[in-house]
């Protein structure tokens, strides 16, 4: 198949949401299909780029960044001249200038294609009227015309219905990995040599956007409290700002526990690998998260984990007891989860080892990429 991904950013300070295209393009690819993504130039940097050859990449300049909204004009006469070689399009994220211009090009050229929100589909926080204009004048069109939704996980499924969409449009595709990425991970004990941590020291990580909706205020309290008896245990937050950082760093010292937290700022590739392994528990406090890939990369170096209910991927690491669940909003519960993988290392060495095999069994890219290249054939199909 000839097949275009289209993605408003594909830098991978931006996540899962960055990361998802970028891994399916490189696996389509592999799998002998011709790949083109459409995407902008917003921190990408050109190294990113080349590592994956094998897709032609068409990185537009950007104009205008605002929330996140990537305006790229030199995307405009792209599809106009090309759209139709295509037999099937993927648009990433929802809300975006390139799936406004793919989407005007795809129904008046009769090239189907699929929308995968990655999250995006709420309106509750964060500029929500911006997002229910953005809807009403594009967004509903969107959603409309495309041959198949996809949803990460049942929460998401369940918002593309409660906005009218037919259940037989939606097709639930979790997000992958790539488990070569993790073959070769570092020896035990780097990560801690570098911000000199010992190793009597216990380490609970989060890693991701430091955004209010990771719900690491959630974490701090938590740690907080479980801190207090614990004089070897410590706190790493790894990732970019996004917004939070000055709020959360004012709580970490309104809590009296400076000491006591590290912040890294963001780490990748092999550094981001050294932080997994040298921790003893992960955790994803979202208040709100439609996934959770970070949790995939835990459990890949193998690191027991704790999710919020309000994270999609709960639903697996519970039937797969790769972790614990604890209910947004539990300070008390997410403390006594925490010293549970802390104190009762066998329990957490089961919990690990139940991670890795789910995934292998299950969350490869290999076995992911099937499930849309048959949502991709269906949509050929019917427009044919």
């Amino acid at each position: 198949m000839k097949i275009l991904q289209v993605t408003a950013f594909f830098s991978p300070v931006y996540g899962g949401s960055a990361e998802v295209p970028y891994q399916l393009s490189k696996e389509l690819a592999k799998r002998g299909h011709e790949v083109t993504l459409y995407t902008s130039d917003f921190k990408l940097g050109q190294e990113y780029i080349l590592s994956i050859p094998e897709v032609k990449i068409r990185a537009f300049k950007t104009w205008l960044g605002l929330a996140e909204f990537h305006v790229t004009p030199g995307i405009i006469k792209q599809p106009k001249d090309e759209i139709r070689q295509f037999d099937i399009i993927h648009m990433h994220n929802y809300r975006t200038f390139q799936n406004i211009v793919v989407h005007h090009y795809a129904k008046k050229c009769g090239v189907p294609y699929v929308l995968q929100a990655h999250g995006s589909l709420a309106t509750f926080f964060q500029k929500g009227w911006l997002k229910r204009t953005f809807d009403r004048i594009w967004g509903y069109g969107l959603l409309r015309d495309a041959g198949k939704l996809i949803a990460v996980s049942p929460i998401e499924a369940e918002q593309y219905r409660n906005i009218g969409i037919n259940e037989h449009k939606i097709e639930i595709v979790p997000n992958g990995i790539d488990l070569s990425e993790f073959d070769n991970l570092p020896q035990r004990g780097e990560f801690r040599r570098r911000y000199s941590l010992g190793s009597d020291q216990r380490i609970i990580l989060y890693l991701g956007r430091i955004h209010k909706i990771k719900g690491l205020d959630l974490l701090v309290k938590a740690f907080a409290d479980l801190s207090r008896p614990l004089s070897d245990v410590r706190l790493v937050i790894v990732g970019p700002d996004d917004g939070y950082l000055p709020s959360l760093k004012k709580l970490v010292a309104d809590l009296e526990i400076s000491t006591k937290v590290l912040f890294t700022g963001p780490l990748y590739g092999r550094e981001k690998l050294k932080a997994y392994v040298d921790a003893d528990v992960y955790v994803l406090p979202s208040s709100y998260e439609i996934f959770g890939i970070t949790v995939l990369e835990a459990c890949a170096c193998g690191t027991p984990v704790i999710v919020t209910d309000n994270c999609g991927c709960s639903e697996w690491v519970k039937n797969s007891g790769a972790g614990y669940l604890v209910k947004y909003g539990d300070v008390l519960g997410l403390k006594e989860k925490m010293m549970k993988c802390l104190m009762e290392d066998s329990k957490a060495k089961w919990m690990a080892q139940q991670g890795q095999k789910y995934i292998s069994n299950n969350l490869q890219w290999a076995q992911v990429v099937r499930k849309i290249e048959d949502i991709y054939t269906a949509c050929i199909s019917k427009e044919n």
